[in-house]
């Protein structure tokens, strides 16, 4: 390896393979740059930045655990310590994994989704209207208060704001409607 010092006390470190490592005066900044176009730095602050020049990718790790990943096309994911992982798409559509399984996903017209680790899916649209899909049922509740249930046997349910109940049965045939 070739070693040279700058006037600046800077360092500069050439190894065989083509890879250099330049080292800050204060030793508190290091950036090594390998011959296939990677660049890894370690900053002051503890962060180690790693530029993947063949996918032009970054990753960033923060001393407390959080990892940043950041895509060419602006996709941007984050890992955090606690197991949680946040995608944002180029659309700025955000999807979060919990570490309990739980999955969320915010899309930019305002509609979020959850999904629970037993498979329930929550729907909550922008014009106030909520889904509920679990295994027994579907039900779609509007904000007026009506609400309609279509059970797994595929018995319908509507309950209008006004106290209307009608039930059809699985063939679509009105079996209640009570006023």
């Amino acid at each position: 390896k070739v070693e040279e010092v700058l006037t600046d006390g800077h360092r500069i470190l050439t190894f065989p393979n083509g890879t250099k490592k330049e080292i800050s005066a204060d030793k508190r900044m290091i950036t090594i740059s390998f011959s296939n176009g990677d660049v890894k730095k370690i900053m002051p602050d503890q962060r180690v930045i790693y530029y993947y020049a063949d996918a032009q990718a970054t990753h960033t790790a923060y001393p407390d655990g959080l990892e940043v990943l950041q895509f060419p096309n602006n996709q941007i994911e984050k890992h955090y310590p606690d197991g949680t992982q946040e995608t944002v798409f180029p659309d700025h559509t955000v999807k979060r994994l919990y570490s309990d399984g739980l999955k969320e996903t915010f899309f930019p017209d305002g509609t979020v989704v959850k999904v629970k680790k037993n498979g329930d899916k929550i729907v909550v649209f922008s014009n106030g209207q909520k889904e509920i899909h679990t295994a027994q049922f579907k039900r779609r509740e509007y904000p007026d208060g009506t609400v309609k249930t279509v059970y797994c046997n595929g018995r319908q349910e509507t309950k209008y704001s006004t106290g209307r109940v009608q039930i059809n049965d699985e063939e679509g045939h009105l079996i209640l409607d009570k006023k």
